[in-house]
């Protein structure tokens, strides 16, 4: 098998993983919570190796399309908050699933969004490009967007302290041995072959996420169903109006139909595996509840991605 087959066969190879991962967890608890530890280290390497594929040193041109990273930006931090705060009133009774959802809907997704976009027929290049500054914005605004929507939400207490040491295990650490593989590479054989290398490893990467991720805390979901019920009509929400935030977005822009699919398919798949730590950093009284949160929406919209990926193409801009 080469990288291209691999990279073409990933949704399969993720649904393979979640249903492995959803079968351990249910079947045998006890080696489910000891994946609990390896949720952190198993992220950090798929950010590496994300990262890794990510042209940091080349980007002024994918960010010089101004109309596009407008759209992008406008629909994510701007037409996206003003869905979910609308869409989320519904659980203010529900403070640990409210959390979970802010957590999950807030923060527009950095690694999968790149293969959906591709194979939905949009620009997967200029998505990619757009990555740290989608990464970066949304580190500084989630917390405002928490502030402004669990304002009178006093159960909910919100330290600092572990999102800024997830920010700095999960972003910063992988992200700063990104660039300075990437740049060494471009004067070393040795990094250039260590780049090539882990050129694979983004799909096997996911895969192992996605098992430690669901196999972790599916026993939560499923022991917990009839308390994350109110947050699935948010989230099948979220999956059928998303799209329309971002192709209002692309239209008010003008943007051809490759990049006005790639906003489209940015403003609705979100980051679910990288804030899930955020949410076990959360208070114990409400941890369990909001990672369960988290990681339904993950379950939801992975069902989503298949629809999309045949909705897209066709409903935003059709013919072009």
């Amino acid at each position: 098998m080469n990288r291209d087959t691999l990279e073409q066969n990933q949704i399969p190879i993720y649904f393979v993983a979640v249903i492995a991962a959803a079968i351990g967890g249910l079947t045998s608890p006890s080696a489910a919570q000891g994946l609990n530890a390896l949720v952190t280290p198993t992220i950090a390497v798929l950010m590496y190796a994300m990262f890794l594929q990510i042209p940091f040193l080349d980007l002024r041109e994918g960010l010089g399309n101004k109309r596009f990273m407008s759209a992008l930006l406008i629909a994510n931090f701007v037409l996206i908050p003003l869905l979910v705060w609308g869409i989320t009133r519904g659980l203010l009774d529900h403070p640990a699933i409210l959390v979970g959802a802010l957590l999950v809907l807030l923060t527009p997704c950095i690694d999968y969004v790149v293969v959906f976009t591709h194979i939905g027929k949009g620009d997967s290049r200029a998505i990619l490009s757009a990555t740290p500054v989608l990464l970066l914005l949304q580190l500084i605004l989630l917390p405002v967007y928490l502030a402004f929507m669990l304002g009178g939400q006093s159960e909910v207490v919100i330290s600092m302290g572990p999102f800024v040491e997830a920010f700095l295990l999960l972003i910063v650490a992988p992200l700063f041995l990104a660039v300075a593989t990437a740049a060494a590479a471009k004067r070393s054989n040795i990094f250039a072959g260590w780049n090539a290398a882990w050129a694979w490893l983004p799909v096997p990467a996911m895969a192992a996420v996605l098992i430690v991720v669901v196999g972790s805390q599916i026993s939560s979901v499923v022991r917990d169903i009839n308390l994350l019920a109110p947050v699935i009509p948010v989230y099948i929400g979220f999956l059928v109006l998303a799209p329309l935030m971002g192709a209002l977005a692309s239209r008010v822009a003008k943007l051809p139909a490759t990049t006005a699919r790639a906003v489209t398919f940015s403003s609705s798949t979100r980051n679910s595996l990288v804030v899930l730590p955020l949410a076990l950093a959360l208070p114990e009284d409400i941890r369990g509840l909001a990672a369960a949160a988290v990681i339904t929406q993950t379950l939801v919209e992975l069902v989503g991605e298949l629809i999309y990926i045949r909705a897209i193409p066709a409903l935003v801009w059709r013919g072009k």
